[in-house]
């Protein structure tokens, strides 16, 4: 046995040599001994690519792979006699001293190095390393732990009760605190007590967090074809020193560590010590079906009418074709306006309806084509808060919640009526920056001093008001403006931040009839797909389009910049009275932006044109007329499908409404947005 861990220490000084770790670790024992200062461990990071050190020595690679502590022990006495060797840290004494963490740089891909945190059972018995990854759900604040401490025997007349290094204890996957400190340690030569030596012990950071499987998120979304049944387990993980704070809450992680199992008095729970994490970002599909290369190719000659159809047939499980086309353009527009960037550009919707159950049925449904389509369950809180954790420390635990764990797709809150005044006002201040903050009070979570951690808010809301609840609750105004909706129920400023006001009424009574049926033959047969549509663009299409659609990166084109700019100057100056001032707020910009942006997109384009501004422009105008009553502009009361669309002849005729549309958007702009030119065909 000598001879073969012989024969790896010198494997591991020639892998150490080859790959570049002896250099830095030379390095970093020059910053130990520069310090000139005693440490009761001198703790050092090696790198380990499994693969590399397997093509050394296959025994030495499997070693490391399934006895990780017992192989940074080979690591640690070649380290200490390059130290020695070298001179390299003149203060350092014995080999106990030396604290060696392997960071393998991967896993092989085999289904026994993965650990899966909705598998039943867990192997936190073998202590090697495991790949794993989920979302971190809820995360502590960052406190200190023992790396190591120094003991010396309270026998005066021992050897060992001054001056050498003797007795060393080092923290390891999976102990407590009081595994690497406590006071019933004796000494090995006399047997006396050992006592610690407070002025040589070494602290780390330690943070602990709560992660769960990705799974997860299909509990959460409303409707789902998905059948299947799975289980769902929280799992903890340690991240310790440079990794304290690598983590954030919402986010989905790859870990790989050693799992261990932690005792809390009665209770054990299975948890992970992290060696190395790395951020899982979503990968969108490569291709739309060909069905939707069909159409694109089919209705190529408009800008429009493309999504006019993807709108016409979307959702026909739910909804028939040809019913809700604004709420289900709107729809598809916010899905494509999501991501995880910091600066996205958001749109949130707010429908008022009073045909609550088919509009919540749709909004289920949407929300289940993105990986992030969160169904906010009304027991729950929308936004993080602050609870004790549940290992005894005291310590702060931020818990996660529909926001966060929508980051990067859709929170889906129902009935805006349902929420008491300051959940409302934290939503208004949320959607407005876009950041959300916890504050902790240090008295209450053993700080010395209170904290307030802000949280980025990455999602798009969508949320609803029965427009009859809202008649019922409140006493109507009599100075409603022309086109102005009574939403009294909600505060005036939380309207004006949502991103689009939708005015969804139930369709008229020719088209009742078609929806009636659809309804009751899906109650019969839920399964039942009664639309041809429904077979060619399937909901996995959808989804499929949806995730290709909005990684697209689009840019503004001089004309479309100009059309912007011409519309918001111009209903700046009209939409105003003498004591408020203009009623148009100055998010409307970039709520404009957005929607160009979200209609290129869906029409496969990277370049966003005029006619992208103009439907953008038409469904916020007849927004803001929603909120604040018709303008000079005066769109038509359903200004983006303003007739059904049966035919080749009703797309045509639509394609020549909006044209109008546009040319009386260049006069509007003309008469009201002095000193902006846009050029019109004539020209």
């Amino acid at each position: 046995m000598h001879c073969e861990v012989q024969k790896m220490r010198e494997i591991a000084l020639v892998y150490l040599d080859r790959s570049g770790g002896l250099q830095k670790f030379v390095h970093d024992c020059k910053k130990y001994n520069d310090s000139k200062q005693s440490y009761a461990v001198y703790r050092f990071i090696i790198s380990i690519n499994p693969s590399d050190i397997a093509e050394l020595d296959a025994t030495l690679g499997n070693y490391i792979l399934h006895n990780p502590i017992q192989a940074a022990q080979i690591f640690q006495s070649v380290c200490f006699i390059a130290i020695k060797t070298l001179a390299l840290i003149e203060q350092l004494q014995t080999e106990a001293q030396i604290s060696i963490l392997l960071k393998p740089t991967h896993l092989p891909p085999l289904p026994s190095y993965v650990l899966s945190l909705s598998a039943f059972p867990f192997n936190y018995t073998s202590q090697r390393f495991y790949m794993s990854e989920g979302i971190a759900i809820a995360m502590g604040t960052v406190t200190k732990y023992t790396q190591g401490a120094r003991f010396l025997c309270t026998e005066e007349t021992c050897p060992f009760s001054e001056g050498r290094f003797r007795y060393i204890r080092v923290h390891l996957p999976g102990a407590t605190e009081s595994a690497t400190v406590r006071n019933d340690f004796v000494c090995s030569l006399c047997s006396s007590p050992l006592q610690e030596d407070m002025k040589f012990r070494v602290l780390g950071d330690k943070q602990i967090v709560e992660m769960i499987d990705a799974k997860v998120l299909n509990a959460l979304k409303g409707y789902s074809n998905d059948k299947s049944y799975f289980r769902i387990q929280t799992f903890t993980v340690f991240l310790r020193d440079e990794l304290a704070n690598k983590m954030k809450i919402g986010n989905h992680y790859k870990i790989i560590g050693i799992p261990a199992c932690v005792q809390n008095g009665l209770q054990a729970t299975a948890c992970m010590e992290v060696n190395s994490v790395q951020l899982c970002k979503p990968n969108g599909p490569s291709f739309v079906s060909d069905n939707f290369k069909s159409l694109l190719s089919l209705t190529s000659s408009s800008c429009w009418r493309f999504t006019a159809i993807l709108a016409n047939i979307f959702a026909s499980q739910v909804v028939p074709p040809g019913t809700y086309n604004t709420l289900k353009l709107a729809i598809l527009l916010s899905l494509v306006q999501t991501c995880e960037k910091e600066n996205a550009d958001y749109l949130d919707l707010l429908i008022v309806t009073s045909d609550t159950l088919v509009v919540d049925r749709l909004l289920n449904y949407s929300i289940c084509l993105l990986p992030r389509g969160i169904r906010h369950p009304p027991s729950s809180e929308i936004f993080p808060s602050v609870s004790k954790d549940k290992y005894g420390t005291g310590s702060a635990s931020i818990q996660a919640c529909s926001a966060v764990l929508a980051k990067g797709g859709i929170c889906y809150i129902g009935d805006l009526s349902s929420y008491k005044k300051d959940k409302l006002e934290l939503l208004q201040s949320v959607l407005e920056s876009r950041t959300t903050a916890v504050f902790i009070p240090g008295k209450k979570y053993g700080e010395e001093a209170d904290q307030q951690v802000t949280i980025s808010v990455q999602t798009n809301f969508w949320s609803f008001v029965n427009v009859d609840s809202s008649s019922k609750k409140h006493t109507q105004k009599d100075n409603f403006l022309i086109g102005q909706m009574d939403v009294s129920l909600i505060p005036p400023n939380l309207v004006d931040v949502f991103g689009l006001l939708i005015y969804s009424e139930f369709p008229s009574c020719r088209l009742s009839s078609p929806l009636v049926h659809h309804i009751l033959k899906k109650a019969i047969n839920p399964e039942a797909m009664l639309y041809k549509v429904s077979q060619q663009f399937r909901m996995q299409d959808y989804e499929e389009f949806i995730l290709f659609a909005r990684n697209f990166h689009v840019e503004l084109s001089s004309e479309a910049e100009n059309l912007i700019q011409g519309y918001y100057l111009a209903s700046r100056r009209v939409r105003r009275d003498s004591i408020h001032g203009s009623t148009l707020s100055a998010s409307a910009l970039k709520i404009l932006i957005s929607l160009s942006k979200a209609h290129t997109k869906l029409s496969l384009r990277k370049k966003v044109l005029e006619e992208d501004v103009l439907i953008a422009i038409l469904l916020l105008e007849s927004s803001l007329t929603l909120k604040h009553g018709k303008s000079a502009l005066c769109v038509a009361p359903n200004p983006v499908f303003p007739f059904d669309l049966s035919d080749e002849n009703s797309l045509q005729q639509r394609d020549s409404y909006l044209m109008q549309c546009h040319h009386q958007l260049l006069k509007f702009i003309g008469a009201y947005g002095s000193g902006i030119h846009i050029n019109t065909n004539e020209e």
